[in-house]
């Protein structure tokens, strides 16, 4: 399924935040979609949890709530745009160890 078939345009880049807000105008079979999408690619934990429970409480007599959310506010970035440069990364280091001999200066001792 493509991420223009989604009810949420962006969806793969919307924050946990984001889905659980935007996910209340939803009905539940664009609700079922998402969750559908989310198990078949992603599958962060949280967002199929609040999906799960978005779809337990359509099922139960809630109603989607008015609004569209393609008229959301557009997400910030893109997937896998980050700003790290690996080339400006601190030098990889092991941390000192607890009881190594010579590790500290001898305190207190003659």
């Amino acid at each position: 399924m493509s991420n223009e078939s989604l009810p949420l345009p962006d969806y793969d880049q919307l924050s946990t935040s984001d889905v659980q807000h935007r996910v209340r105008s939803l009905d539940l079979g664009q609700v079922q979609q998402l969750l559908e999408h989310e198990r078949a690619n992603a599958h962060r934990p949280h967002i199929v949890e609040i999906l799960s429970a978005r779809i337990a409480a359509l099922e139960s007599g809630a109603t989607p709530s008015a609004g569209d959310p393609r008229n959301a506010p557009p997400v910030s970035g893109t997937a896998g745009s980050s700003a790290a440069n690996p080339a400006q990364a601190a030098e990889g280091s092991t941390p000192l160890r607890h009881g190594v001999a010579r590790q500290t200066p001898d305190r207190g001792k003659p």
